[in-house]
């Protein structure tokens, strides 16, 4: 079933949000490891099977740094069994569980995410929210943020490349962080002013607040089913946890 729901990378992208939504809402509420491990090597499977590129590890990846702070910090600040002591800090067997636990289910969110979303252009995935009557104003917020946040990131960089033009070396010290300062304000008044030619822009192409509604066709047989599963499989992950 999980194979059937996450391989749709096309079809109704409405059921498909919503799908991806009740799978990471059920696997946040599982509460034993082992369930937690076996729904995370299901996706993982079925993600090694659908999108079979290095892109998609490269982001685990990313995540999976992130997730080290846990398993350097929960360990020693719950209490229970303890595992071993580094100096003053005794490591518990449940803060370590606590930890594995969480990382599992924020693995396998992101995994359900990227299999189904991954691939998916921020104008599709606006139309698609706007199709389940998410605010407007939301919509286009994540859109436009979307849409120039590479735009943003590029600018940033050339003002990196221009610091160290000028001989600018990072360093723990006054005139680096003074330096930063600069560099963020200097990107926030960049920032401000593309998006003002950006707005002057749409004005000028007729926008008047509001995106253009574009009807959408009703979701296919297939797309149900694929929903459906994605379903089953987050209920039956949630019912096997509280067994």
């Amino acid at each position: 079933m999980t194979v059937a729901a996450l391989q749709t990378s096309s079809g109704d992208l409405r059921l498909r949000l919503v799908a991806a939504f009740i799978v990471i809402a059920c696997l946040s509420q599982l509460r034993a490891l082992p369930i937690a491990l076996a729904a995370l090597a299901a996706v993982g499977l079925v993600a090694a099977w659908r999108r079979p590129d290095a892109q998609l590890w490269r982001r685990l990846l990313h995540v999976e740094a992130f997730l080290l702070l846990l398993f350097a910090t929960l360990p020693f600040t719950l209490a229970g069994r303890p595992l071993f002591t580094l100096g003053p800090l005794t490591a518990s067997v449940e803060g370590l569980e606590r930890a594995m636990l969480i990382a599992a289910k924020v693995s396998a969110s992101v995994l359900v995410l990227t299999v189904m979303l991954g691939q998916v252009e921020p104008a599709r995935l606006g139309t698609a929210l706007r199709g389940l009557y998410v605010p407007e104003a939301i919509v286009r917020l994540f859109v436009l943020t979307a849409r120039y946040l590479g735009l943003i990131r590029d600018e940033a960089r050339r003002l990196q490349e221009a610091m160290r033009m000028r001989g600018f070396r990072p360093g723990t010290n006054r005139h680096s962080w003074r330096s930063y300062g600069h560099l963020i304000g200097m990107l926030l008044v960049r920032a401000l002013e593309r998006a003002q030619r950006v707005e002057e822009a749409m004005l000028c192409r007729g926008y008047e607040g509001r995106f253009p509604r574009l009807a959408q066709p009703a979701p296919s047989l297939r797309d149900w089913a694929g929903a459906s599963a994605a379903v089953v499989f987050g209920l039956a992950v949630t019912v096997a946890d509280r067994l």
